[in-house]
């Protein structure tokens, strides 16, 4: 048996490909939607992927289930009570996939979300009872659990969905044996928990005694437990959760049509008409100059998800990029579904030489100057970061708005006094400052290196 786990830090995101050697026979789990690796390893190992599961429709990702149908004819399988466009193979519970001395077993799993399912892996050449390793989707997390909140908008409350997820862990995954290996879908970073360890394998044995989610409680307080403080879910969960659930273009389709040079007059035509002009340089090149109504969401920190929670997926997009980064900008965004994806500035930055008119700054300042500001002036001190940060610890006197809110809140940033704009280390104050310019706050600065850099200054901070 061979199984491996792939591991994808942009998204927190973990798939897998489980193959039989002897057979020749594989099958992938929770693919990401770019599939090359899984079909170079198949190749090399000279096994076929014959089958692809989803575990559940994904909400911070688009899977590549229809790009390894598409690409090898794999057959997609789904939990029982999934409901999809394309065909698939229902698994109910019990329901068993034999690849020669490898056997998946099914295990329904709702909570999560209702179709959700976990995969017992047996490889059946070492032991037929005990399952070797179960393949957790977001059921069961290194150190927590899968929030139950994210289908409200489809017609479930968190309340029914967390009493499932309680029956699920309860009833199917606590009962595996200490031994068996935990490979789940997710790991810290992940929005789809709230205390998701970095680790990203465990035992079921590890689970049961360090596990907050696990301890011994009432089903009622459990769902409580779940259901509180999970941290904002970006809009574009929904958006995905149903696209997983649809026939789309697949990606390769898309980044045909996505990658397309445009020259500095037809790129001001499409943001004049409309167009999201995302700058997806690092903070400290963006801040330096950048097109006027940017956005910048740097390739270096959790692109994927932090563009997926403040743009607009039914909105054009355009890119502007260092020269020779354009295809990973797009196929990143591709990654979640976003594929309105019109082209991208030709020669990025460079075609903006000689246009001064164009070009927009952003003041950066330094600890020790912000805090005599603070001193001398009333600037509104914006953090950005989520109230659990927040509350750990703070500037004294600044305003908690966090990024995930920014858009929807924006009227509450006032426009006659001076914004200083921080978080942590710099890569979302850069996001928010952008979105602060292009809403029309006109006198916004960041604070360089966030509250990192201000500590390192010893100036002081304050917790609740």
């Amino acid at each position: 048996m061979f199984l491996k786990q792939y591991y994808l830090g942009c998204l927190a995101h973990a798939s897998y490909l489980i193959a039989d050697e002897a057979s020749g026979e594989a099958v992938v789990v929770d693919p990401q939607r770019d599939v090359e690796q899984y079909l170079a390893d198949a190749e090399r190992l000279g096994v076929t992927i014959r089958y692809v599961f989803l575990t559940h429709f994904h909400a911070d990702f688009l899977a590549g289930h229809l790009e390894l149908r598409n690409r090898v004819g794999a057959e997609i399988r789904l939990g029982a009570r999934a409901e999809a466009e394309y065909s698939f193979v229902p698994m109910k519970d019990g329901d068993v996939l034999e690849l020669g001395a490898v056997r998946l077993k099914v295990l329904e799993t709702p909570g999560h979300t209702i179709e959700s399912i976990s995969i017992l892996v047996f490889n059946l050449a070492k032991d037929g009872v005990n399952p070797y390793a179960v393949l957790t989707g977001d059921t069961l997390f290194i150190g927590d659990v899968g929030r139950p909140d994210l289908r409200a908008s489809l017609g479930w409350t968190a309340e029914e969905l967390g009493g499932h997820l309680y029956d699920s862990l309860h009833e199917k995954l606590m009962r595996l044996p200490d031994a068996t290996l935990v490979y789940p879908a997710h790991g810290a970073g992940s929005l789809c928990g709230k205390n998701i360890s970095s680790d990203t394998v465990s035992t079921m044995g590890e689970q049961r005694r360090f596990n907050y989610a696990l301890k011994p409680m009432s089903k009622e307080e459990f769902v409580r437990l779940v259901t509180a403080d999970q941290p904002d879910a970006p809009e574009y969960f929904t958006y995905d959760a149903i696209l997983n659930t649809r026939e789309h273009p697949t990606l390769d389709k898309t980044l045909e049509y996505v990658l397309r040079p445009m020259g500095l007059k037809e790129f001001l035509r499409m943001r004049d008409e409309g167009a999201q002009v995302l700058d997806v340089r690092g903070g400290g090149e963006y801040a330096k100059g950048h097109v006027a109504g940017s956005i910048n969401v740097g390739l270096g920190g959790q692109y994927a998800t932090w563009a997926g929670t403040v743009l607009d997926p039914a909105r054009a997009i355009v890119i502007v990029a260092d020269p020779g980064r354009e295809q990973e900008a797009a196929l990143r965004l591709g990654r979640i579904g976003f594929d309105n994806v019109k082209g991208y500035l030709k020669d990025g930055m460079v075609a903006l030489a000689g246009h001064p008119e164009l070009l927009r700054t952003t003041e950066q300042m330094s600890a020790p100057m912000l805090a005599d500001e603070m001193a001398s002036a009333s600037p509104v001190v914006l953090d950005v970061r989520s109230p659990r940060e927040w509350a750990a610890k703070h500037l004294v006197g600044s305003v908690n708005l966090p990024l995930s809110q920014l858009k929807e809140r924006m009227s509450e940033v006032p426009r006659d006094r001076r914004v200083a704009v921080h978080c942590a280390g710099g890569y979302r104050s850069s996001i928010a400052a952008s979105m602060l310019a292009r809403a029309g706050v006109e006198h916004v600065a960041e604070l360089a290196g966030g509250i990192a850099a201000w500590e390192a200054a010893k100036l002081p901070v304050v917790g609740e």
